[in-house]
């Protein structure tokens, strides 16, 4: 049985403890976090996960787990990875590295993220869970022998959003490494992509082509909304990040040579029942589609009632209302494929090799939202088969991440 370490303790390690629930071969073994371990560790025990050791620096936790998770904020990712190497020089044995999404804020933080990982060779695992989504996965199944008959998918659309993040640092584009195509684009890039992937090849077989986006700050900009993000610390009159994003990427078959195009569409300004992950595939002759907020249950909630609820989203995650009619999503860690992607990545850990994607893949996906923020800053294609314009992304920090989101997003 693999004993897990998490590195961090806030609302996607919650999250992760939640799926862990669902998976076999694993034990909640240790925790480290500047706060909230004591009470991540407690409701791992509670759950019966095991009884989570609270540690206090990441080479502790990596002397007692098997497998250490980076579940931290998105500016800590790098130090952590270098506090892991060093465990791992000074004797730790650790059997697997897993970083939840994004790998990086940007291409050179994911150079060395990827590089390092190397380096140590310890399988390691990209969390990206929308690929592992089992309405994707089952409606690729499905599909295989239409799929082999007809050819791969042509078209893939995904979306995903909600009102906003919980945490302050998340709005911060200097901190988070951008608005909501670094947040969320990420997902949706990686699961376009997916679909459009023949059946039987690898999750990166696929050459992107080009890239277009539009981002903008539509919502977040304006008050009220603004002060709210005031009264949290958070400046968009000073340093804005973009609340909405659409990006489209040309992707060839190498071996086909067939193109096909994904595109992404993200925003924090999905003011309905709650987080929406919405994805449509199209192929020669047939297509499918998935739609988070359709649910076969449903909870209504009266004015007189709603004094009672303590959590909303105990029903549906980033819920914006405690009353009315509620969609409930009995086990979301299920449906947005936080379970597969623990049972891909375990599996793969036990066989001595790294999960269906690993940093490298993140480091590809990291590639192509810098080659968003590119082309939204520029208003042009990025051409991704020019090799002077790889180069140029393997340094490039967007405007909107170095706190100058004013130049790009008002005009």
């Amino acid at each position: 049985m693999f004993k897990i370490g998490m590195i961090g303790a806030g609302f996607v390690a919650g999250f992760h403890t939640r799926a862990l629930q669902s998976v076999r071969g694993a034990q909640f073994a240790a925790v480290c976090a500047p706060k909230g371990a004591p009470e991540l560790a407690k409701t791992a025990r509670e759950a019966g996960l095991g009884d989570p050791r609270v540690c206090e620096t990441v080479t502790e936790l990596c002397s007692v787990v098997d497998i250490a998770c980076i579940f931290a904020p998105n500016p800590a990712r790098v130090e952590i990875m270098r506090e892991i190497a060093k465990a791992c020089e000074n004797g730790a044995k650790l059997k697997g590295i897993i970083c939840e999404k994004p790998l990086a804020r940007n291409l050179k933080e994911a150079d060395i993220l990827a590089r390092m990982a190397r380096a140590l060779r310890v399988p390691n695992a990209y969390f990206e869970n929308q690929l592992h989504m089992p309405s994707v996965t089952q409606a690729r199944r499905q599909l295989a022998a239409v799929e082999e008959a007809m050819g791969p998918v042509h078209l893939a659309r995904s979306a995903e959003e909600h009102g906003g993040p919980h945490e302050s640092w998340f709005w911060d584009p200097t901190t988070q490494g951008g608005g909501v195509c670094c947040d969320m684009g990420c997902h949706s890039i990686a699961v376009g992509m997916y679909m459009l992937t023949p059946a039987g090849k690898p999750p990166d077989h696929l050459t992107p082509v080009s890239v277009t986006a539009n981002m903008a700050l539509l919502k977040w900009g304006k008050e009220p909304w603004i002060s709210r993000l005031a009264e949290r610390g958070v400046d968009y009159s000073k340093t804005p990040a973009e609340d909405y994003s659409n990006v489209t990427i040309e992707f060839k078959d190498g071996d086909s040579g067939i193109r096909g195009v994904a595109q992404a569409t993200n925003s924090w300004m999905y003011d309905a029942p709650g987080l929406r992950l919405l994805m449509e595939a199209f192929g020669p002759g047939y297509s499918y589609s998935v739609d988070s907020l359709s649910s076969p249950a449903g909870l209504f909630i009266s004015d007189a009632a709603a004094a009672a609820v303590a959590d909303a989203e105990l029903a549906l995650e980033k819920a914006q209302a405690s009353r009315g009619s509620l969609i409930l999503q009995p086990n979301e860690a299920d449906l947005y494929g936080y379970v597969a992607e623990w049972r891909d990545a375990l599996a793969a850990f036990k066989k001595g090799r790294d999960a269906m994607l690993n940093f490298e893949y993140g480091r590809l996906v990291t590639m192509l939202v810098m080659a968003a923020y590119m082309a939204h800053e520029t208003r042009r294609t990025i051409n991704l088969t020019d090799a002077a314009v790889l180069e140029k992304l393997e340094t490039y920090v967007p405007l909107i991440q170095q706190g100058k989101g004013q130049r790009v997003l008002f005009r």
